[in-house]
């Protein structure tokens, strides 16, 4: 046991602090007072950046609603040395956007340093857990080109036809450009490598080779827009939303409908997914089993996956959300003309000088 316990700490230790995608606070203690000493990239775009030296105590009377008493049972704990783990009223935000979440207030000793994580309620509490869920989203991308390299591999020995060895090459490709993407992600950067307008057809119609359908149909509208994005994050994003509606669509399927290796509904039909144009942007839509209106707020959570339930990776859409936050667009889901789901992508409103939104397509 006391071993899995000196393990389980040289792991928290390992993790470097800018790598967990969760807001992390460092602090010393200066003259029995605990005080902030740096925070991570992802607190500071979560909460707005808190100058070094400011007490921890002032920090949680600005940033919580958290009760007098709450707030000394922190500073108390910290100045001590003693371990944190407490529920808080948060305030996210950076002075232009800020609202109220409920979070998990926790102490993790790293690099000889003293650390507070702070996490959603139900979200992993270590630094440990933080690195667990990195690696989760990286595997969960890394299996669309994954399953068409295997493909073609198992093409390329039955037949030894040399297109088969070119499209493992672009996959392994692909994985490379995908490892650096999800990382990029979890450190919390949100800036965009290339921007340039894009051609969303040839992404949509690249993205969709990358993919493992099942059977399952595309239709790409002609009259799609040339969108201002990194053309490798945007592909992801298709990529992603494609595999959900495949999977879905798998999921929705009768036994005696289809093959394993195909994805259909009950009526035993291939999975229609488009890409189509709408008002100042473009959207994905399925004829699947679609998602309940109750369960459409909470879709692109982590570890949501389908049916009401959470379980699983359930991240694909959460990296899907990320993108098109990335790229100032807003996301909604709503549902398609035959059934379905449908997330619509459109350039997120601005706010004039009389703060009313206004979109940025002139609309």
């Amino acid at each position: 046991m006391a071993d899995e316990e000196s393990d389980a700490a040289r792991t928290r230790s390992d993790v470097p602090v800018d790598m967990i995608p969760a807001p992390v606070v460092k602090y010393d203690v200066q003259d029995d007072e605990p005080v902030v000493a740096g925070t991570n990239d992802a607190f500071d775009r979560t909460f707005g950046h808190v100058q070094a030296g400011t007490p921890v105590c002032e920090w949680l009377d600005d940033a919580t609603a958290a009760t007098d008493s709450a707030v000394e049972t922190v500073r108390s704990s910290l100045a001590d040395g003693a371990e944190v783990d407490i529920e808080l009223d948060l305030e996210r935000g950076d002075g232009e956007s800020r609202g109220r979440t409920v979070g998990r207030v926790r102490t993790f000793d790293g690099d000889a340093k003293r650390y507070v994580l702070l996490t959603g309620i139900g979200s992993p509490v270590n630094a440990a857990n933080e690195t667990d869920r990195i690696a989760s989203v990286i595997s969960h991308d890394l299996r669309n080109p994954l399953d068409v390299a295997n493909a073609h591999l198992q093409a390329a020995r039955e037949t030894g036809e040399k297109e088969h060895f070119d499209e493992v090459r672009q996959s392994h490709d692909r994985i490379q450009r995908i490892i650096q993407d999800v990382l990029t992600l979890a450190r919390g950067e949100s800036a965009l490598d290339t921007v340039t307008g894009v051609d969303v057809e040839a992404v949509a119609t690249d993205a969709w080779a990358t993919v493992d359908t099942r059977g399952a149909s595309l239709a790409v509208d002609g009259d799609l827009p040339t969108v201002e994005a990194d053309p490798d994050r945007l592909q992801r994003l298709f990529e992603n939303l494609f595999r959900n509606s495949v999977e879905h669509g798998a999921g929705a399927r009768t036994d005696d409908a289809a093959q394993p290796s195909q994805s259909t509904d009950s009526s035993g039909r291939g999975v229609g997914v488009r890409v189509g144009r709408v008002d100042g942007g473009f959207f994905v839509a399925d004829d699947g089993p679609g998602v309940p209106p109750a369960d459409r707020t909470r879709v692109f959570d982590p570890g949501y996956s389908g049916n009401g339930t959470t379980g699983g990776t359930g991240l694909g859409l959460t990296i899907v959300e990320e993108i098109a936050d990335a790229h100032d667009w807003t996301v909604s889901l709503t549902s398609g003309e035959r059934g379905g789901a449908r997330f619509e992508f459109r350039p997120r409103p601005e706010a004039d000088a009389d703060g009313h939104e206004t979109r940025t397509d002139g609309s």
